[in-house]
């Protein structure tokens, strides 16, 4: 993979080949291990420098997008925790990661990877009214699918996102009366964090 430190490089007709673009080339490139170091800078550079990426975050966010449908989980957790990062300051970019997302939100193979995925999806739905009615049947389902797994309490904190945000009363509502017995009867961090939804939610 590209040197992290290299300076920009200067290509005839279409001037500096930057560190970023390196990275978004390699994300499509024929090695996996490429891949997942390229998606993993690319993570790590949304997460502690944003700045680095913002002048080319449309590009930067289409490779990411483009990645989610890599063989290797590594490469499409990294993506989605990368997308997960600007949905924030643009959602409407990531929104395009919609397809990719959901197939991930239902990867067998990875926890990691539907974790990243649960993520990414309460994170565009605590941004509207909109995308959280796009995005709560897909979650509702997560939710019923992979109660009680390990990543379950990642997912509640994604969950406590999305009732704290700008989500729609409806998508709140059904999220309330989805967890709402766990908020009563469940034990452990289960009821603790299913309790702080289902406040957040009818705030």
């Amino acid at each position: 993979m590209a040197d992290k430190k290299a300076a920009p490089e200067s290509r005839f007709g279409a001037g500096e080949v930057t560190l970023v673009d390196r990275l978004c080339e390699e994300l499509s490139g024929p090695n996996r291990r490429i891949r997942q170091e390229a998606s993993h800078t690319l993570a790590k550079m949304a997460e502690e420098h944003p700045d680095t990426i913002e002048a080319q975050v449309e590009t930067v966010s289409q490779a990411l997008v483009d990645a989610l449908f890599r063989p290797e989980a590594q490469t499409r957790w990294e993506a989605l925790d990368a997308l997960s990062l600007i949905a924030a300051s643009h959602p409407d970019l990531v929104e395009e990661a919609y397809e990719g997302a959901e197939a991930s939100l239902f990867d067998d193979n990875s926890s990691r990877v539907r974790i990243s995925s649960f993520r990414l999806l309460a994170r565009l739905g605590a941004v509207s009214e909109e995308k959280s009615d796009k995005v709560w049947p897909l979650l509702d389902e997560a939710i019923q699918c992979f109660h009680g797994d390990p990543g379950y309490r990642d997912m509640l904190t994604a969950l406590l996102e999305l009732a704290q945000g700008k989500a729609s009363a409806a998508t709140k509502k059904a999220l309330a009366e989805r967890i709402s017995f766990d908020a009563e009867s469940g034990r452990g961090y289960v009821k603790t964090l299913s309790a702080q939804v289902v406040e957040a939610a009818g705030k």
